[in-house]
């Protein structure tokens, strides 16, 4: 079964976003993602989690992505714990 969620009006796609590449992603480039947790996990995936201020941002961190060639796996907002509340 399937769930329909409707966005206010207001939505600007700020949140907090977690982004799963394939393949780790080399130390020299986290200065590119900075104000994301990098990750890199025993399966072989780089998990990068964070902010993201609005929807221009989220993008700019795809094409970030994009330009290193590691293959995008997923893309998912992220509730927030109570410390980043």
């Amino acid at each position: 079964m399937s769930e329909t969620h409707t966005l206010p009006e207001y939505y600007d796609g700020s949140g907090f976003y977690e982004i799963r590449l394939k393949g780790h992603l080399d130390g020299r480039w986290a200065d590119r993602f900075d104000g994301l947790t990098i990750t890199l996990e025993e399966n072989g995936d780089t998990l990068l989690t964070g902010p993201v201020i609005d929807q221009a941002a989220l993008f700019g961190l795809l094409k970030k992505v994009r330009d290193l060639g590691l293959p995008l796996v997923s893309v998912g907002p992220l509730e927030p714990g109570p410390a980043d509340a």
